[in-house]
């Protein structure tokens, strides 16, 4: 199971995404170009000293990401018809999130092997990328058998 970071913008999300993939033993995959520079203070404080425990894999593009990937690619997006929970996850499923700011252009979702998205409330827009990636992580973990041996309790 991976995370892939379609070109992040916003540099906080994409730090609390590598923590999440640290914790949770998940791959990080970030398509570039980034909204901000990867050695971002704001990137760091998010990440705080998980990076070194991330295993992350940096792409100049979407075609380079494209030719290197293997598994399917499932995208998470407002635009899908799917709930998360009604998607059958695989264990080599690679979760593609978009930008914060407008999502991933037409060709990349067009590229996707499957589009879910998480079920809100009637008339909310979407929720935090890293939020919405977490939920469905956490779905796609438990369906997979593919969560961590529990370790430590989440802090206070």
């Amino acid at each position: 199971m991976r995370l892939a970071l379609y070109q992040p913008d916003i540099p906080q999300n994409a730090g609390t995404l590598i923590r999440l993939g640290a914790c949770l033993d998940v791959g990080i995959d970030i398509i570039e170009p980034c909204g901000f520079i990867l050695d971002d203070r704001r990137l760091r404080r998010s990440v705080m000293d998980y990076a070194d425990h991330a295993d992350i894999t940096r792409h100049s593009s979407w075609e380079r990401f494209n030719q290197t990937r293997q598994g399917r690619l499932v995208l998470l997006t407002t635009r899908a018809a799917v709930p998360h929970v009604d998607f059958t996850f695989q264990p080599d499923d690679i979760l593609l999130l978009g930008q914060e700011s407008c999502g991933v252009p037409d060709h990349v979702h067009h590229a996707a092997d499957a589009r879910v998205l998480v079920p809100m409330r009637q008339g909310a827009r979407s929720l935090n990328v890293a939020v919405a990636a977490a939920i469905v992580v956490g779905e796609a973990l438990r369906q997979t058998s593919l969560y961590p041996i529990a370790t430590a309790a989440i802090s206070a």
